[in-house]
């Protein structure tokens, strides 16, 4: 990391959001083709969801994308999400940034379309895209947990389907809630059928907009700085945890938590004495 930090920052990073069955794979494949059409190297970090139970993931969406897989200019990822909260895999900054300094232009992340949580991409993103469909229950659902609030874009995918018009008009209801200021980025609704490329050159215009107005508000450097922010205290906590933790049976951890779970100690008496060493 130490060698790839100086050489890395110049890729724009899409993040695509929503919940299962929305055709997130399917719009980045498009997007994709869309990059490659214009001469851009293009990265892809697919999240695909761990097992509780025996830990393993399908890492599916690199046979999902067979379009791409022996162009020498597109690079697919698949990783496993290992019990992280938040639609992301712990180690998915540090592959972002190695991509970025590898030279691709664009770099696409798709989250695990855990549905309502999944809402740590926004940090992740320069561009955050939430993709949605029709016939799959309550459009505003997503709305009561926070997860349409984060979107830079709204793609209403599968338009050609019933009921895509009663999703875009949802969510134009649930942006006429909101209050924006003139310079405040507004974010669109952008209807796609990506099996058939309908709508990707709207997208793509939609997010090259975006771009322009991260840059000129200054909102760019300040969202790779709260990144920076997010992704140091993570690493901090994780080495923090690291150390306390120690062997099982053997570590002051638990010891402490031995004495709090026997009433003797309150948690919070018990963090100030770990932390104190």
């Amino acid at each position: 990391m130490k060698v790839i930090a100086p050489v890395a920052g110049h890729a724009h990073v899409l993040g695509l959001t929503g919940s299962p069955g929305v055709g997130k794979s399917t719009v980045t494949t498009a997007l994709v083709r869309y990059y490659r059409d214009a001469g851009l190297r293009v990265g892809v970090l697919a999240v695909d969801p761990s097992s509780p139970f025996s830990g393993g993931a399908l890492l599916g969406d690199r046979i999902r994308m067979q379009d791409h897989a022996t162009d020498e200019d597109v690079f697919i990822r698949s990783m496993a999400s290992r019990g992280h909260l938040g639609g992301l895999s712990w180690a998915t900054p540090q592959a972002l940034r190695i991509l970025d300094a590898a030279g691709f232009d664009v770099v696409l992340i798709e989250t695990v379309g855990v549905g309502q949580a999944e809402v740590e991409i926004a940090s992740l993103a320069d561009t955050a895209l939430v993709v949605v469909a029709p016939g799959l229950g309550d459009s505003v659902q997503a709305a009561k947990a926070g997860i349409l609030e984060i979107a830079d874009i709204f793609v209403v995918n599968k338009s050609d389907r019933p009921g895509a018009h009663d999703v875009v008009r949802d969510i134009r209801s649930m942006l006429a809630l909101a209050s924006y200021g003139p310079g405040d980025w507004k974010p669109p609704i952008i209807s796609t059928t990506a099996p058939s490329g309908e709508g990707i050159k709207d997208l793509g215009d939609a997010i090259e907009k975006h771009r322009a107005w991260l840059t000129k508000e200054g909102q760019l450097a300040e969202r790779r700085r709260a990144r920076a922010r997010d992704e140091i205290g993570a690493i901090a906590l994780a080495e923090l945890r690291q150390r306390t933790g120690g062997l099982p049976g053997e570590s002051r951890l638990a010891e402490l938590a031995a004495r709090v779970a026997a009433g003797e100690l309150d948690p919070y008496s018990a963090a100030d004495e770990l932390l104190s060493g």
